[in-house]
Formats: structure tokens, sequence, C-alpha cells
């Protein structure tokens, strides 16, 4: 697995980085939702540099353009809640992606084991498409695998991107075993270690609650 870990070189993704991360910003959950749009803008553009293009035509009023325009068929998938901002930020950029969603939530199994739970899918077909499966918080990586894999009940994608605001080595060194090769996971940033309930350390706190309020 390819590892690209954007916060490695400068841009204005570090200042919305630095805002979600913030206690004394974060507390506006409206904010903080544009934020994390504004970073999966942001990715959106790094992983398009990567796709496939092709010229084409364009009648202005003057005359013919060539353009180079994207040839992959785009399906953006995003795990449920969280996901949903990453997933609107790049849908802005990518506006012509089919899209997927599916749900997936941690609980504490009879073993006293953390397990990923997922009860909600819904998806094209992936068969030879580009698949982007958004994010933000990449902890064990459990949740990526598992999203990935029920997606693929859906078809086999021709090339595949994870994308995710924060990431941890665990989660970076389990998907690679746990995953294809030939995929290509993009982190805003990758912060090193997992506290004692499996949150990002230092992170930015739950995600989904940032988002939309607290849950039961």
């Amino acid at each position: 697995m390819k590892v690209i870990n954007l916060s490695e070189s400068n841009s204005l993704l570090n200042q919305y980085m630095k805002e979600i991360r913030s206690v004394a910003i974060q507390g506006d959950n409206l904010r903080f939702r544009r934020n994390i749009e504004r970073i999966g803008e942001v990715m959106a553009l790094e992983v398009s540099r990567t796709l496939e293009y092709a010229a084409e035509d364009v009648k202005t009023p003057l005359g013919i353009a060539k353009v180079p325009v994207i040839q992959d068929k785009i399906v953006l998938a995003t795990v449920m809640r969280a996901g949903l901002p990453l997933h609107m930020g790049f849908l802005n950029m990518f506006d012509h992606a089919e899209n997927a969603f599916l749900s997936a939530y941690r609980r504490v199994n009879e073993k006293g084991e953390l397990e990923i739970v997922s009860k909600y899918l819904a998806a094209p077909r992936l068969d030879g498409k580009t698949l982007l499966l958004v994010d933000p918080m990449l902890a064990t990586g459990m949740s990526m695998e598992i999203a990935y894999k029920a997606l693929l009940t859906h078809g086999e994608p021709k090339t595949t991107h994870l994308c995710c605001t924060i990431g941890t080595p665990q989660a970076i060194e389990y998907l690679q075993k746990a995953l294809p090769e030939d995929i290509t996971l993009w982190c805003a940033a990758i912060d090193p270690i997992l506290n004692e309930n499996k949150y990002i350390v230092p992170g930015l706190g739950d995600a989904g609650d940032l988002c939309f309020g607290e849950k039961l």
C-alpha cells in the first residue's frame, strides 16, 4: 500500500487541520463541519492529480480548446456519520461522482474486545471504476477494512484510494496487512499513538460528535 502524508508538505490544508484540532475553535459545530469539508476539497485536488486524463475538444465563442479531462468513473464512498462532511468536500470537487454510503460503529463484545459493526450499505456497481473511500479518523483501521470489503460485494474497482483526515501508524500497519498492495492511502496527518479507548492522540476528539452533537 502506498501511503501519502499530506502534512509533510506546507499548504493551506494545515490551517484547516489546526482549526479542527483546537479546543478553542472546534466547539463551533458549523465551523468544524466546514473545515472538514474544506480538507476534503484539498485532498480531492491532490487525489485528482493521480487520475487518468485525456484531451477533449471544447467549443468556445472564439474557437476550439483542448482540455485534459478526467476519464475515471468515480464512486465516492463514505462511512457514516462522521464521514459526511468529508464526503461533501470530495463531492464538491468530483461533482459527477456516483456515491456510496455505509454504516459502521464501535462496540465492545462479550469478551471485552473492540469490534466494528456495519449494518447498512447503499452503493452502485464498482466494476472498472475508481473508488474513493473517505473516513475522517483512521484509528485502528478496522472500520476502513470492513467498509472496503463490504463495498467489494458490489464489484471490483479498477483503482482504490482511501482518504482520511488523521491516521495512525497502527492503522496503517493493519491495513497494509489486510488490504491489497495496489491501494493508495491518503492522510492529511498521521498522529503517533492510540489511547486505551482507541482514540487518536493528540487527534481531535470524536469527529462525529463534533460535527453533529453527542450520541447516546
